[in-house]
């Protein structure tokens, strides 16, 4: 698609445009502006931001070079030319290319953290976050935390917002892609935690031997089918983080088979598999899964014990295994 790059000297010269950047003149314009051009253009939310009028929000804070929680006192504030110029700029490039908001201002926001964003990694955006702000209570109780993995890292979001939180716990990230483990590690640098380490692994495969007394993962569990349908945005994301098997199955029920060796006695596995959740109980009717509540509703996020997981290894590996 074509792009229209609206700055002062590109602007075109038809009147109706010229007129139209002149009847916008404040910051609420501009975001009510650009929410309507955004519902107008059919685009697809999702990525941190469920709806137009919080991503033309944080499009014109970024634009201008102000925080993202700008006092509404603001909202009358006049913008100058060139400063209207770079907003229109992120909304064309937003309607025109179907770039997710996060992609464009290079930040995503996860369980308070502002986290580099970028192609690399998939957009942070998971339910995970509610529960590392709450400290993963009351799963954890009384229990001794002092190794925790999160498996499928991505752009390290929920490994660097544990190790933040916790600085008490030694946090292991891991992930496939070489690209967005190199992500990970600038977002590493960007909170200068020292408690987290980084690493290349399909799965647990570079931590044979090592334990953990709480896994945390975020996998891919998009379905074939899903993953082919999904809109223009989710094309800018790579795909190893999203597409996985039929069912969305292929790499959650691998976590399920491999987990309890890595896991201490009384350790916990956390796992997302959002709306493969159905297939994923069909599957394991006699698994003892809990399925958080988070404020918005359930969404497909369970816990399991590791001795249920030892209790029902037989089964797990003969799913696992013929995948």
């Amino acid at each position: 698609m074509r792009i229209i790059a609206l700055r002062p000297v590109y602007f075109p010269v038809y009147a109706g445009f010229v007129l139209m950047r002149d009847q916008l003149t404040t910051i609420i314009d501009f975001i009510r502006y650009g929410a309507s051009r955004f519902a107008g253009a059919g685009l697809s939310f999702g990525h941190s931001y469920d709806n137009a009028l919080d991503e033309a929000t944080q499009l014109v804070l970024h634009a201008l070079h102000l925080p993202h929680d700008l006092s509404p006192a603001y909202g009358q504030a006049r913008l100058l030319a060139d400063e209207k110029a770079a907003v229109l700029t992120l909304f064309e490039r937003r309607i025109n290319e179907r770039i997710p908001a996060c992609y464009l201002t290079g930040e995503a926001w996860f369980a308070g953290l502002s986290f580099k964003s970028d192609p690399r990694a998939l957009v942070p955006r998971s339910p995970i976050a509610e529960l590392i702000e709450a400290g993963f209570e009351p799963w954890l109780g009384e229990r001794e935390v002092h190794r925790v993995l999160d498996l499928c890292t991505g752009s390290g979001c929920i490994a660097l917002a544990m190790a933040h939180y916790r600085p008490d716990w030694d946090v292991d990230g891991i992930d496939l892609s070489v690209t967005a483990l190199a992500l990970a590690e600038e977002n590493r640098e960007r909170f200068a935690v020292h408690n987290c380490r980084l690493l290349h692994s399909d799965l647990f495969a570079a931590v044979a031997g090592e334990v953990y007394d709480l896994i945390v993962s975020n996998p891919p569990y998009v379905t074939h089918a899903q993953t082919d349908a999904l809109p223009a945005e989710y094309a800018h994301e790579p795909e190893l983080g999203l597409r996985a098997g039929d069912d969305g199955l292929d790499l959650a029920l691998k976590i399920l088979r491999d987990a309890p060796a890595h896991l201490s006695d009384n350790g916990l596995l956390i796992c997302e598999v959002g709306e493969s959740e159905q297939a994923l109980v069909a599957l394991l009717p006699e698994l003892p899964f809990a399925w958080f509540e988070f404020r918005v509703g359930q969404m497909g996020v369970f816990v399991i014990e590791r001795d249920d997981l030892v209790h029902h290894h037989e089964r797990i590996k003969a799913l696992a295994d013929a995948r």
